[in-house]
């Protein structure tokens, strides 16, 4: 990410060096005026010592690895350093001989009247740069400090003598950082996690006799583990926590802090040496408080970028790893009176996960893991607490004895209280998961809790045996989110519609003083006449009974469901949900828009068939069908035999069709049963082509063009099949284009007068309708209808 922004950081200072030469030039012309005002003795000392220092840094760097025997990042600086000095000199090439003389102008100077010109780009600092830059992956943030303070002064002192211009400074900068990101990515960073022979020294030098560590399995985040032996004492577990491991899951976390509000989420340490401090708190307030969590023996720092921590070993094995016959109400009541004695102090854990709950034997439970915790903790952090562990215990326990024995340390006041937060995006991550698959296998009817199989999933569960034990809780969910994804995307749909809407449809293009007013009425009462026939198609091919109002709504919603999604796919999902929503069985709801659309379909061809052979008749004046029927109709047929000669086209197709007729065929043999249901769902999509027929006709007619209904429908139907093809949302661009196209090759309009129609047409049928689609899908969503 760093190399790409550094290389997009360079093309935009030769891009701006060759296009705004005004602004290069008079920023270049107000620092030589502002620099006459500085003394000319101040900038010759600090000039002098910048220029020894930008070297000294990179030697006394060199020195201290030397020291360290670190000689393989030595290495990669000193080849960061050559290719940046053959890059320097590949550039002044060709700024002097190949680039424009607005480049050549803002990246050079002359510092005497009648005198050479300056260096394009400063041949010593960019090295220096690329050098200091890859050794900064794992030296001290005091190194960094040192370097560009140097670098500062040195090229703010040339930048005053005259000896620079701005955007040479600016791109000698870049072009060092994009070497040194370029041999960082090629080469790969260098592993500054430590050693076994580094923590071994180190336990030596906290005052431990260790004689062996092995690796033990890894923590929560990617904390490294290991499990160290004594001459004498308990064994050791020593956790690791480097740069890397806190990297990890940086883009995770990143969402989670932008959906959640801030008290769901726990900010990150920004290094090592927070974490430890972190840590060492919450481990030292639980052993305070009376909860039973190792004991932390000491911390140390291993470098500068890892340091550990030291627990006393406690032998035994976590919830995750205990067989069902092993989790017993004992157990289970230890983990509930530690977490009450967190409470007590105002303590939260946060990650009261399976692997956070450690049963020791012979003994009562432990929690470990105190790493995410918080000190002076709200009570909607510890309620979230409890609502946690209540899902972890349920996932294996079942939920009766979950919320028993929460309620028996707890109270049945404090367990209540955590009821409205039962809810999936307020649990840990691999617990979401664990909910999934628990609620997966218990449809499958292989439950795997311990208790019977009863309606609900697993929160629903939770939360009725809580309501069965404190009736008069509140249940109403809280709010964790400050947005749902579903927002997200309406406001990237929106934002998409205003963009294409501004770049699709420029106003010169459309001649509002020269538009017939009255046409343009008509056009927009038939579009509004197209969402009631298209209701009407919806009704007629449903079993149950639908209220018509909220199903006009749906195919409102429907217009702005289409910016997002390509126009064949958006209105079915949409659909589908709104059936199932209404109290249709989803296998119903699947084959009721399947009738639908497969009835649709064979309209469409019937009507273009039947408005092509009429618009033939039209032009010929006989009855013989158009050349253009009949080749629509022999390509067709020609499709059809290949595919039923080929058999691996063949078998797709068979495979593709044959799940969809196996619901939509006994769903219309049932229809037929039901011939007014049949007289609405056609009628309705007769209405809806003849609507939009009558808009794109109204169109044309606004601007002083005309054609015969059978062209224009024909125009219509033909640009509408490209349109459903087209994988854009909404068929944006495939059918503006058909419909121009068709109105000049078929219909003989001018394109003058066909632009301007086609477009006015999408405007009252596609993007008008966006606000009240927005306004009715959110409506729909509030009162659970979608």
């Amino acid at each position: 990410m760093r190399l790409l922004a550094a290389l997009l950081g360079v093309v935009a200072v030769l891009v701006l060096a060759g296009v705004a030469h005004n602004t290069t030039t008079g920023i270049t012309s107000d620092i030589t005026s502002g620099a006459t005002k500085v003394h000319g003795l101040s900038t010759t000392l600090a000039g002098l010592l910048s220029g020894v220092a930008v070297l000294l840094v990179p030697f006394a760097f060199s020195v201290e690895r030397l020291a360290r025997r670190d000689g393989l990042r030595l290495a990669d600086c000193v080849l960061a350093a050559v290719l940046a000095y053959c890059l320097t000199l590949g550039m002044d090439w060709w700024v002097v001989r190949g680039a424009g003389e607005g480049i050549r102008d803002a990246l050079t100077r002359s510092p005497q009247p009648g005198g050479g010109v300056t260096d394009p780009v400063h041949g010593y600092l960019v090295p220096v740069i690329a050098y200091m830059t890859t050794a900064a992956a794992g030296c001290r943030p005091r190194w960094r400090v040192a370097l560009w303070s140097v670098v500062i002064l040195n090229g703010g002192t040339e930048l005053i003598s005259g000896y620079t211009a701005p955007m040479s400074l600016v791109l000698t900068v870049l072009l060092g950082l994009t070497v040194a990101y370029g041999t960082r990515y090629a080469i790969g960073s260098p592993n500054a996690r430590p050693t076994g022979r580094n923590l071994l020294v180190e336990l030596r030098r906290a005052g431990f006799r260790p004689v062996g560590a092995h690796r033990a399995p890894d923590g929560p985040g990617g904390t490294h583990r290991y499990y160290v032996a004594q001459q004498q004492g308990p064994p050791l577990d020593v956790h690791v926590i480097d740069r890397e491991q806190q990297a990890s899951g940086f883009f995770y976390r990143l969402w989670r802090r932008m959906r959640l509000r801030s008290v769901a989420v726990r900010p990150s340490p920004r290094s090592p040496r927070q974490a430890l401090e972190h840590e060492a708190l919450i481990s030292y307030a639980a052993a305070a408080a009376g909860a039973r969590a190792p004991r932390l023996a000491a911390t140390a720092e291993l470098g500068p970028d890892a340091v550990i921590l030291v627990y006393e070993h406690l032998a035994g094995r976590t919830l995750d790893e205990l067989p069902d016959a092993e989790v017993t109400d004992d157990l289970l009541t230890g983990l509930w009176e530690s977490v009450r004695a967190l409470q007590e102090r105002q303590i939260a854990h946060r990650r009261l996960t399976g692997e956070s709950l450690l049963a020791v034997p012979q003994g009562p439970g432990h929690l470990v893991n105190l790493s995410h915790g918080d000190i002076a903790a709200g009570d909607f952090v510890l309620r979230m607490d409890i609502a946690q562990l209540l899902t972890t215990v349920a996932l294996r326990a079942g939920p009766g004895r979950a919320v028993t024995t929460a309620a028996g340390v707890l109270g049945p006041a404090r367990v209540a209280a955590a009821l409205p937060l039962l809810q999936p995006i307020g649990l840990s991550r691999s617990t979401r998961a664990d909910l999934r698959r628990f609620n997966r296998e218990r449809k499958a009817g292989t439950p795997a809790g311990g208790e019977g199989s009863t309606d609900g999933d697993l929160l629903s569960r939770i939360r009725r045996h809580i309501l069965d034990m404190v009736p008069e809780t509140p249940a109403a969910p809280v709010r964790l989110e400050r947005f749902r994804p579903r927002t997200l995307f309406t406001s990237i749909g929106g934002a998409f519609a205003v963009y294409s809407l501004l770049t699709t449809f420029p106003a010169t293009q459309i001649d509002l003083a020269g538009m017939n007013g009255a046409w343009v009425l008509a056009a927009f009462a038939a579009a509004a006449l197209s969402h009631l026939a298209a209701a009407m198609c919806l009704i007629g091919f449903v079993p149950g009974r639908l209220p018509f109002g909220r199903t006009l709504l749906a195919q409102l919603a429907g217009s702005f469901v289409k910016l997002v999604t390509p126009a064949a796919v958006g209105g079915v999902a949409l659909n589908t949900r709104f059936l199932q929503k209404a109290g249709i069985r989803p296998v119903q709801a699947v084959a009721s828009v399947g009738v639908s659309q497969l009835a649709g379909l064979a309209c469409h061809l019937v009507l273009l068939f039947t408005f092509g052979y009429i618009g033939g008749m039209e032009q010929g004046r006989d009855l013989a069908p158009s050349r253009t029927v009949v080749a629509g109709l022999l390509t067709a047929a020609v499709l059809v035999l290949t595919v039923t000669a080929v058999p691996p086209l063949r078998r797709y197709v068979v495979a593709r069709l044959r799940p969809l007729l196996a619901g939509v065929v006994p769903h219309l043999l049932d229809l037929l049963q039901r011939p007014y249901r049949l007289a609405v769902g056609f009628g309705g999509y007769l209405l809806l082509t003849a609507a939009f027929v009558a808009c794109l006709d109204a169109s044309l007619r606004a601007f002083g063009g005309s054609a015969s209904i059978a062209a224009v429908a024909v125009v219509f139907l033909t640009a509408n099949a490209v349109g459903s093809a087209a994988p854009t949302p909404g068929g944006i661009g495939a059918i503006e284009g058909a419909l121009i196209g068709t109105f000049v090759g078929l219909a003989h309009v001018p394109i003058e007068i066909a632009t301007p129609a086609v477009l006015l047409y999408r405007v009252l049928v596609f993007w008008l309708p966006v606000l009240p689609g927005w306004a009715c899908f959110g409506y729909l969503q509030r009162k659970d209808a979608l």
